[in-house]
C-alpha cells in the first residue's frame, strides 16, 4: 500500500491508475465510466467512520451492488461477441483514497472485471480540522477525474455513465456533459461551481483542462442508482438522457433496449438477483411495470422482453402492463439533453 503514488499519476486530489495502454485509450469509441460507491459496491464514504471502514474492510469483504458485477460482465461478453473486442472499456471513479487501490483491484478481479483504469481522491489528506468538510464534497474532484479522462480518449469518443444520488452524480455528469459541449462557457462554469463548493485552483484546472479537449458532446447516456431514495420527477430536469433507476435489473432492461446486453445476459442478472440477493419475481416485475409507465421501456422494448420473461416464468402470458408502453423511449416527452439546466436548486 505504501508505494502507490510509485504507480499513479497524481494531480491535486485526483489520482489515476491506469491499466492499459496508450493505444487502446485513444482508439476506444465507446467508453463506459462507473462510479465505485453506492454504485457498483455497498460502501459508504461519506463519514469518516464509513471511510476508515472501507480503508480498513478486506477485498472479498465488499459487496456489491445487487446484480452489478453479473451485469458488468454481460457488458463485457456481448461487446466481444458482437465486435470482437478482448478488452471490456470501463473506468472506475471513486472518492476512496488511493490507499484502498490494491484491495479494489483485487475485488474487481474476483469479479472478473479488468478496468483500463481507476480514479481515486486522495482524501485521507483531508483528515485534519481545517479540510474536512472536503472529505465529502466530490463535485470538483469528479470533474476534474472526468476531464482528465476526456484527455486521454478518442476525438469523438462516446460515454455512458453510473452514478447514485448520494454524491450529487447526476449534476457532476450533465455538468461534464455542458462543459465539453461549450454550453456553458468560463463565466458560467466558474459561478456554478464556486456555489458548489469547488476551490478555486481546481475551479482554474477545470477551466484549463476544458480548453484541452474537443468541443463535442461524449456523454450518451447517464444511470443513476437511487440509493437515497430521490424522487424519479426530480431527474426530469436533466433531460431524458439520465434515467433513475431502482435496481440493477431496471438498467439492464434499458440496456437490453438498447442492444448493449442480449437475452442471456439480461436473464443472468435476474437470476443473480433472486438466487444471491433475496429479490423475488414479484418485486422485479414491479420495477419491470414501472419503467414502462415511466416510458423508459419502449413499445419495441416490451414486446422484446416479454415473451422472454414468460418463457423463463417471471411473468404470466396474460400479463398486460398497468400503462400501454409508449412508442419509443420518451420519459414524459422531456427532451433528450436540457438547453439549460438549474444546477443550484433541488427543485424542478
Amino acid at each position: 500500500m505504501a508505494d502507490w503514488r510509485d504507480r499513479a499519476q497524481v494531480n491535486g486530489d485526483v489520482v489515476f491508475f491506469r491499466y492499459s495502454t496508450e493505444g487502446i485509450e485513444k482508439n476506444t469509441e465507446e467508453v463506459f465510466v462507473w462510479d465505485l460507491d453506492k454504485t457498483y459496491l455497498d460502501t459508504s464514504i461519506d463519514s469518516l467512520g464509513g471511510l476508515f471502514q472501507a480503508v480498513l474492510e478486506k477485498a472479498m469483504s465488499k459487496r456489491n451492488i445487487p446484480g452489478t458485477d453479473t451485469l458488468l460482465r454481460a457488458l463485457s461478453q456481448h461487446r466481444e461477441k458482437s465486435r470482437g473486442q478482448s478488452f471490456f472499456p470501463i473506468f472506475f471513479i471513486t472518492a476512496s483514497p488511493p490507499q484502498m487501490e490494491e484491495r479494489i483491484i483485487e475485488k474487481l478481479e474476483f469479479d472478473k472485471i479488468r478496468p483500463l483504469g481507476c480514479f481515486f481522491k486522495d482524501n485521507l489528506k483531508n483528515l485534519t480540522p481545517s479540510r474536512f468538510w472536503r472529505l465529502t464534497k466530490q463535485v470538483g474532484y469528479k470533474l476534474q477525474a472526468l476531464l482528465e479522462l476526456r484527455t486521454r480518449l478518442h476525438p469523438e469518443v462516446k460515454q455512458i455513465f453510473w452514478g447514485d444520488d448520494s454524491e450529487s452524480d447526476a449534476i457532476i455528469y450533465n455538468l461534464y456533459s455542458d462543459i465539453c459541449s461549450r454550453r456553458l462557457g468560463p463565466h458560467d462554469i466558474r459561478n456554478t461551481l464556486q456555489k458548489l463548493y469547488v476551490t478555486g485552483d481546481q475551479v482554474d484546472t477545470i477551466l484549463l483542462l476544458q480548453s484541452q479537449i474537443p468541443e463535442n458532446d461524449p456523454v450518451d447516456k447517464i444511470y443513476i442508482n437511487l440509493a437515497t431514495d430521490t424522487d424519479f420527477d426530480y431527474y426530469l430536469k436533466f433531460g431524458r438522457r439520465t434515467i433513475a433507476t431502482d435496481n440493477t435489473f431496471q438498467v439492464a432492461l434499458d440496456l437490453f433496449q438498447d442492444q448493449k446486453i442480449d437475452h442471456e445476459g439480461l436473464h443472468a442478472v435476474v437470476q443473480d438477483m433472486i438466487d444471491n440477493y433475496g429479490y423475488t419475481p414479484e418485486v422485479l416485475m414491479k420495477s419491470y411495470d414501472e419503467l414502462i409507465r415511466r416510458g423508459v421501456l419502449s413499445q419495441i422494448g416490451f414486446e422484446k422482453t416479454k415473451p422472454f420473461l414468460v418463457e423463463k416464468g417471471l411473468l404470466y402470458a396474460s400479463y398486460e402492463p398497468s400503462l400501454t408502453p409508449s412508442q419509443e423511449n420518451t420519459i414524459y416527452n422531456e427532451p433528450w439533453v436540457q438547453d439549460r439546466i438549474d444546477y443550484l436548486h433541488e427543485s424542478r
